[in-house]
């Protein structure tokens, strides 16, 4: 006699790429692999990456309509309804919630429908972002009943943690830390990784050569990703590069990943006069997989949680400069394994990767030791195994 499978919903607001969208798809393709589990994965809109990897692993699939980042009221109150009516139909054992929005309404109707655990993983705290302080009184008073309303919350930073645990009502039984964890990548070569680049490209652009020292990030084109103070660091550090004797290369910024601000920061290419210098390659799938065409990454955030982007350069034995904000100070060591900056200081940026330009024995120390630290500490299997308790 076969035991009942327990049944999982993984849900979460956006259906494209990124953090959040990972870690789904990681536990949900693990889970689905269990013979003990059934796995069904919701998001809303836009649809895109997310739904055709789970739909090329097999994994079913829900389109909530109506579910995006933006909120209005009738629109919240169509996904209530659609929220019902899948936990009803469904009668999951479990759902884990992902991001701020969904969190909030799918912990409310799972308590109103009976689901036996409602699990949420906040992947950064929302009203760490620049709000106007009402909508930052709103954001933390709706995080709070978020939590109230799981019955396990997971932070993934210990900052994260430590921002809570001293709301009302909010305990060490209602929250956990539990760290990211990262699967092996196979990374294609520099020769392979530029090729595929350029590609990507017009034209009239220059292409990246193997003399040239690259800087690179993987980044939603969203003003959370501070890209714009990147550049604006960048277009002095090109004047530096050039000005330097005996250079054989250009100073090179790939920077993958596609989003609403991609018209702007086309517009400050343009004006400092960087097309040459600069490239939005747009998204690309499996991205990881790209970073040895990169000298050194570069993650300028105004918020994060705890980002995958940085283990994955990790593995990838890159030097990283990142903003000091979320939980990346508990990965990112200033002056040990990378370099910490001010976020939206554009100053200290150019003075951090200035650093690591010129000094080629310190991106490789500090590249090496990152790996060392990310393939003990931060392993997929250790996060599956934490999670997986929970359930």
């Amino acid at each position: 006699m076969s035991l009942k499978k327990k049944k999982i919903i993984y849900l979460v607001t956006k259906g494209n790429w990124g953090g959040a969208q990972k870690y789904v798809f990681d536990l949900a393709s693990e889970m689905a692999e269990r013979d003990n589990y059934e796995v069904v994965v919701a998001y809303g809109e836009p649809y895109g990456e997310l739904g055709e990897k789970l739909k090329t692993a097999g994994i079913r699939t829900i389109e909530i309509n109506g579910l995006g980042r933006d909120i209005n009221l009738l629109g919240e109150l169509g996904v209530a309804r659609s929220l019902w009516k899948i936990f009803r139909g469904e009668k999951p054992d479990v759902i884990h919630l992902n991001s701020p929005k969904i969190g909030g309404l799918g912990a409310l109707i799972g308590r109103l429908c009976g689901v036996n655990k409602i699990i949420y993983t906040a992947h950064g705290w929302t009203f760490n972002e620049k709000r106007p302080m009402w909508q930052i009184i709103l954001i933390k008073y709706f995080s709070w009943v978020t939590i109230l309303l799981s019955h396990k919350t997971i932070v993934i930073a210990k900052k994260e943690y430590r921002q809570v645990i001293d709301w009302p009502f909010v305990t060490t039984k209602k929250l956990v830390r539990i760290y990211n964890g990262i699967k092996p990548i196979y990374f294609l070569n520099r020769e392979q990784a530029q090729e595929i680049f350029a590609a990507c490209l017009p034209k009239r652009q220059d292409k990246v050569s193997n003399d040239d020292l690259v800087i690179g990030t993987i980044a939603e084109l969203h003003k959370n990703k501070g890209l714009k103070y990147l550049i604006k660091a960048f277009r002095r550090l090109v004047r530096e590069f050039e000005n330097q004797p005996n250079q054989k290369g250009d100073l090179k910024l790939i920077i993958i990943g596609e989003g609403e601000e991609r018209a702007y920061l086309e517009n400050k290419l343009n004006k400092y006069g960087l097309n040459n210098n600069v490239f939005l390659v747009g998204a690309i799938d499996e991205a990881s997989r790209y970073l040895k065409a990169y000298d050194i990454f570069v993650l300028p955030s105004i918020k994060e949680g705890f980002p995958y982007v940085l283990l994955e350069a990790g593995l990838a034995k890159l030097p990283v400069v990142a903003s000091d904000v979320g939980g990346i100070s508990e990965l990112i060591r200033d002056g040990e394994n990378g370099i910490l900056v001010e976020a939206k200081d554009d100053d200290e940026i150019e003075e951090a990767l200035g650093v690591l330009i010129n000094d080629e024995g310190l991106r490789e120390g500090y590249g090496r030791t990152l790996y060392d630290e990310v393939k003990s500490e931060f392993s997929f299997e250790a996060m599956v195994e934490e999670v997986e308790g929970l359930y």
